[in-house]
């Protein structure tokens, strides 16, 4: 696939390319039966507070998602997750999981993304579906807050696919939550239904506190492109960030061909949007880290350098990990531009 496409008129891409590859999985599932992260990881997401890089990430067991926080000093080397979002089986929406996808930060692009800390707390977005299993049933968006990164409890009300225009029917996923002139956005990719052959697209919603959410478009925002786009099945899993006059959202793509890559679109507004079909970090040859799925993206800056994080696949002969089958090893590895 032509990985440099058509820009989008008016935009300079050039500082959100990151063409070098890590190679490798830089967090990576345990392989523990027991452990939240047994299976697989997954969704990053980083920022930074008080001069200490943070990624949250989910990991998988084999009943649902749980959320867990790591730290690193220089974007490479991470520590052991630390479980901040566990499921509750008394929860009525996170008995099974409990996706941590966002935290408001600073929306700058060139920034470390320092944690945005209101009234002293943070707020974080999460995702969580009705039944065990993996993305089983159609899952609604939560909304929560912490005083220190690790505990966290629920706020606001809950968006709903009912709520929501017959593209998102089918259940609401990874959502990106941010701050500005007063409101906040929850972008979010739904998909149509909850049974195979499902399309993917992205849509938001805003608020002023939380509580009361206006869907300003019935439709989605971003949509899925023509015939053999990158992401003519899939349009998922927005990260949305300021450069300069720009908004810029990351995206992923995920086309026929059975691969999933990054692309991105920019607004003026964050309501209207524009489609580039550049790909930012595409698929890496057999054997590759991500010689399947390179998507998900999580980006920040550091030393002047952006980093765009992302959840990398790859195929492999079957293995087991307890009682599973597992034929595919899935982790969070990273791309890296030049110099600002």
């Amino acid at each position: 696939m032509d990985v440099r496409g058509e820009p989008v008129s008016g935009y300079d891409p050039a500082a959100i390319r990151t063409p070098h590859k890590a190679g490798r999985l830089l967090v990576g599932p345990s392989g523990e039966p027991d452990r939240f992260d047994g299976l697989f990881v997954d969704c990053p997401f980083v920022c930074s507070d008080d001069g200490e890089y943070l990624m949250t990430y989910v990991g998988f067991d084999g009943v649902g998602y749980q959320s867990a926080l790591s730290r690193s000093t220089d974007l490479v080397t991470w520590s052991p997750g630390e479980m901040i979002l566990p499921r509750d089986p008394g929860h009525p929406y996170r008995r099974y999981n409990a996706a941590l996808t966002s935290i408001v930060r600073d929306n700058r692009l060139d920034s470390a993304g320092q944690v945005n800390w209101l009234d002293g707390r943070a707020v974080g977005t999460y995702h969580a579906y009705p039944q065990a299993g993996m993305e089983v049933g159609a899952a609604v968006i939560g909304f929560c807050v912490s005083d220190d990164l690790r505990t966290w409890k629920d706020t606001g009300s809950v968006l709903r696919p009912q709520d929501g225009g017959a593209w998102e029917r089918g259940g609401l996923y990874k959502s990106w939550l941010l701050r500005h002139d007063g409101l906040y956005y929850c972008f979010y990719n739904a998909k149509n239904r909850t049974y195979d052959g499902w399309r993917e697209q992205i849509g938001y919603a805003v608020s002023p506190d939380l509580e009361r959410w206006e869907r300003p478009s019935p439709e989605p925002v971003v949509r899925n492109g023509g015939a053999g786009a990158f992401d003519e099945r899939f349009a998922s899993d927005p990260c949305v960030l300021r450069d300069g006059d720009w908004w810029v959202m990351f995206y992923f793509g995920l086309s026929f061909d059975g691969h999933a890559r990054e692309g991105y679109a920019v607004s003026r507004d964050l309501r209207t949007w524009h489609k580039s079909d550049e790909i930012l970090i595409d698929v890496g040859p057999p054997g590759s880290a991500d010689d399947t799925y390179a998507h998900k993206p999580a980006v920040v800056s550091h030393g002047g350098r952006l980093h765009h994080f992302y959840t990398a696949v790859r195929r492999c002969e079957p293995y087991q990990v307890g009682t599973h089958t597992l034929v595919e090893r899935r982790g969070i590895s990273m791309a890296y531009g030049g110099t600002r």
